[in-house]
């Protein structure tokens, strides 16, 4: 039985601008990067080494022409936060395009774009 997501592999047009994106304005570290010498690199970030969220950064353009049947969109991903507003104005101060704060029956959320305008919601975590 599925119990937990593994990683959450993200298709980018550009490895080295998203890494810093998600290391410079999110806060992300850099877990393990690889190269397999052809062209093939694996750029994998976290919140913290122990965090249990994983995303792998892969060559969109890369992954088309080895696997031309994947949908290659943006995934919707859903992070979780115990500081919203924390999170929320920090991202801001980062000149992050960040959506409006909106009250949902589960809690507070908003979005944000990153470096390649993929959406992500945040919401907070009680």
């Amino acid at each position: 039985m599925i119990n937990k997501v593994g990683q959450i592999m993200l298709y980018v047009n550009n490895q080295n601008e998203s890494k810093e994106f998600w290391t410079e304005k999110v806060g992300f570290s850099v877990i393990s990067e690889q190269d397999n010498g052809q062209g093939m690199k694996w750029i994998e970030i976290s919140p913290t080494e122990e965090a249990e969220i994983k995303i792998i950064l892969h060559n969109k353009e890369l992954i088309a022409k080895m696997q031309p049947e994947l949908n290659l969109g943006t995934p919707s991903l859903m992070f979780f936060t115990e500081d919203i507003d924390k999170l929320y104005n920090d991202l801001l101060n980062k000149k992050v395009i960040v959506g409006e704060m909106v009250n949902m029956p589960s809690g507070r959320v908003f979005n944000f774009a990153d470096n390649e305008n993929n959406y992500f919601a945040v919401m907070e975590s009680k």
